[in-house]
């Protein structure tokens, strides 16, 4: 089986054309990058802002509660519902309830990121800004934000994960993408296809975290990134004195 899929990955002709990979990836590409863009339109301002003003915090419980929604479901329902708005020869049916779901998808990791990133700024940092005369907004910018930046790309991280992952479901209602590979590949005994759509799907989404590792790495302070290991060490080295304490016995119960 390794040997067919490794054929049908390297075949150029499965490269080429509409139905080729090279279409269907830029197609996958493009369904992940507007429903990551439009969620994180919504979820991140919404995020810092519920974080920095201690308001309406049950939305971020809301939105987490999304996430035990099957998405297949929701994908046929949001097409049930909206395929009959659209007329003419588009794909307008297929995409617009598809770039529904992977938004709703994509918001909770965002939101609980954003929220919880500017929620965790150490409050004497916010004290000694206020005490600079720094007004919310600045506070919000020059101080919250900056140090949120880690877990905010956390969320950005497994959103994009989630995303890419998830699109391949889109194909079950018509649309394109890599996950028309697994669709026609199951549906034709084309195993060797669906196979190796599954390989390119994971190392896209590997691909994706790591280059949002690598700008969060060139974003992200330095001095944000050392406190943070630094914490983390200072919390081991106290669990192992209180560990030690406990002795063998008391330590396993």
């Amino acid at each position: 089986m390794i040997d067919q899929i490794w054929t049908w990955l390297t075949d150029g002709a499965n490269w080429s054309g509409d139905d080729g990979i090279t279409h269907r990836l830029v197609q996958h590409l493009w369904y992940s990058g507007l429903s990551l863009l439009i969620a994180a339109v919504i979820a991140l301002p919404l995020g810092t802002w519920i974080a920095h003003s201690g308001r309406a915090s049950w939305l971020v419980t809301a939105a987490n509660s999304l996430r035990a929604v099957p998405s297949l479901g929701l994908l046929f329902a949001a097409s049930m519902l909206l395929s009959s708005k659209f007329t003419g020869d588009t794909d307008l049916p297929y995409l617009v309830p598809s770039i529904i779901v992977l938004t709703i998808l994509a918001i909770p990791p965002l939101l609980a990121g954003a929220y919880s990133g500017v929620r965790e700024v150490d409050p004497a940092a916010r004290d000694a800004a206020r005490g600079m005369g720094m007004t919310g907004g600045e506070v919000l910018r020059q101080v919250e934000l900056p140090n949120a930046l880690p877990l905010i790309f956390s969320g950005l991280r497994s959103a994009t994960l989630q995303v890419i992952a998830t699109a391949t479901i889109a194909a079950y209602i018509g649309l394109g993408g890599l996950g028309a590979f697994l669709r026609d590949g199951i549906a034709l005994n084309e195993y060797a296809a669906a196979a190796g759509a599954s390989v390119l799907v994971a190392v896209l989404a590997l691909a994706a975290d790591l280059l949002l590792g690598v700008v969060q790495r060139l974003v992200v302070s330095p001095g944000l990134r050392t406190t943070r290991t630094r914490t983390r060490r200072n919390r081991r080295a106290d669990a192992t004195p209180a560990a030690a304490a406990l002795g063998p016995t008391n330590a396993r119960s």
